[in-house]
């Protein structure tokens, strides 16, 4: 390899483990994200999974190595360091191969996950007090903004304690359907309605919820594959250059 093409390289490999290392720091901020988030329904799953708490860490963890391999090839490509780029390429390839077993586990078990997050809302449900714990108040966020009640439906509410021992006729407030007159007051905890029927939105919020899991996981998906793309290029391109490397310190060895 020329002269000109090994410096073509150094540089193209330069580049892209930059773009490593910003894409290592948005996995970092998207396993943050997760676990600092207490406005969404992230914040309902966390507080009664440990899974989604184990899964942020290990994206921050996935992340932050991200971004310790992009300086490290950044500094093998500059420097032309031999046992850098070989210990880049090693790495690269590990990561690689721990993100398809991890995508195609996910894709096998997405059903169990689904179930897992349907149980943990009705237990949510069944042990909601209205005290204004970040879990509660989490999920009447989700009610009150995506104008559905329950999980599957309002009946999934008909398992709280608060509601069956109750002499009043009592329903989430969160739930309450804005379009229909009546009182307004608070959209937290319980609230008593006037008749048997519960002026509350029809609709159950998996659907919505799903629809907003489904975006989310389109931007970590989209995220994951630009990553692995770049693997793979800075994976040919370390290999090309460390073999330049060879050849180049070879032809400097004098022969007697």
């Amino acid at each position: 390899m020329g002269k000109g093409c090994i410096t073509a390289t150094k540089y193209f490999l330069f580049l892209f483990n930059l773009l490593f290392f910003i894409f290592g720091a948005l996995i970092m901020g998207f396993g943050l994200w997760i676990l600092l988030d207490n406005q969404s329904f992230i914040a309902v799953l966390q507080d009664s999974s440990n899974s989604l708490k184990v899964a942020s860490y290990i994206l921050i963890a996935v992340g932050s190595f991200s971004m310790l391999m992009g300086f490290l090839g950044c500094l093998g490509a500059i420097y032309e360091i031999r046992c850098l780029l070989g210990l880049y390429f090693t790495c690269l390839l590990l990561i690689l191969i721990a993100q398809v077993a991890a995508a195609v586990l996910i894709y096998f078990q997405r059903e169990v996950l689904r179930n897992e997050t349907s149980n943990v809302v009705i237990k949510i449900l069944q042990n909601y007090r209205g005290q204004n714990k970040t879990t509660e108040q989490a999920w009447d966020y989700i009610q009150r903004n995506m104008h559905c009640c329950g999980w599957n439906g309002q009946n999934d509410w008909l398992g709280n304690p608060v509601i069956v021992n109750s002499s009043q006729t009592l329903y989430p407030c969160s739930c309450r359907n804005t379009s229909i007159p009546g009182d307004n007051g608070t959209d937290t905890g319980f609230c008593e309605a006037q008749t048997p029927d519960w002026p509350i939105y029809d609709t159950g919020c998996v659907s919505s919820v799903e629809s907003w899991l489904f975006t989310n996981y389109g931007v970590i998906l989209g995220i994951c594959l630009g990553v692995a793309v770049i693997e793979l290029l800075g994976m040919i391109l370390s290999m090309g250059l460390c073999k330049s490397v060879h050849q180049e310190d070879y032809t400097k060895v004098p022969k007697y």
